[in-house]
């Protein structure tokens, strides 16, 4: 949970170097080389209560959501959607792995950015990676594009660890 500590927004960068987009249809979502988009900016939801989940919100309001639906018929991989429901489906752990994140969902499947040629290239799946070669496609660099603002001056404290050399202040 380290990458969300302190973020109000992030960009999910997937392993083949695109980022995770809202479609402007509001309901689906899929990779894109624009990084910039405010299509590709998520709101992060903190779930109280629960310190390891979180919830990730799009532009257009409505949360990345893991279907059980299939992506298609008689594939591997099941849908990814933006949808304005609250419940445990918009709920994701993410779980880091090296300098990465794995997004899992209640029933332990991960968020993956598919590869390949149509109608796989740039969509977004929730499932489970069971070739060698798409072991990597479940893992996500996470850019924080907005920090959470302090809610009170008194939140900040001196610490005595230093970091490369300076003193730091810890939130």
């Amino acid at each position: 949970m380290e990458f969300f500590d302190k973020a109000k927004a992030v960009r999910l960068r997937s392993y083949h170097g695109k980022y995770l987009v809202a479609n402007e249809d509001e309901d689906t979502v899929r990779q894109s080389r624009n990084g910039s988009s405010q299509h590709a900016r998520w709101k992060v939801e903190f779930i109280e209560g629960d310190s390891r989940r979180i919830r990730l919100k799009s532009i257009y309001n409505k949360y990345l959501t893991a279907s059980a639906e299939p992506y298609l018929l008689g594939m591997m991989g099941n849908k990814v959607l933006q949808t304005s429901q609250n419940d445990g489906w918009v709920e994701w752990e993410p779980i880091k792995d090296r300098l990465q994140v794995k997004f899992r969902t209640r029933n332990e499947k991960f968020l993956r950015a598919n590869g390949g040629p149509p109608p796989w290239r740039n969509s977004v799946t929730n499932g489970i990676p069971h070739r060698t070669v798409t072991q990597d496609w479940v893992l996500w660099g996470i850019d924080v594009v907005e920090l959470l603002e302090l809610e009170s001056p008194s939140l900040v404290t001196d610490n005595s660890k230093h970091a490369f050399g300076r003193g730091a202040r810890f939130v």
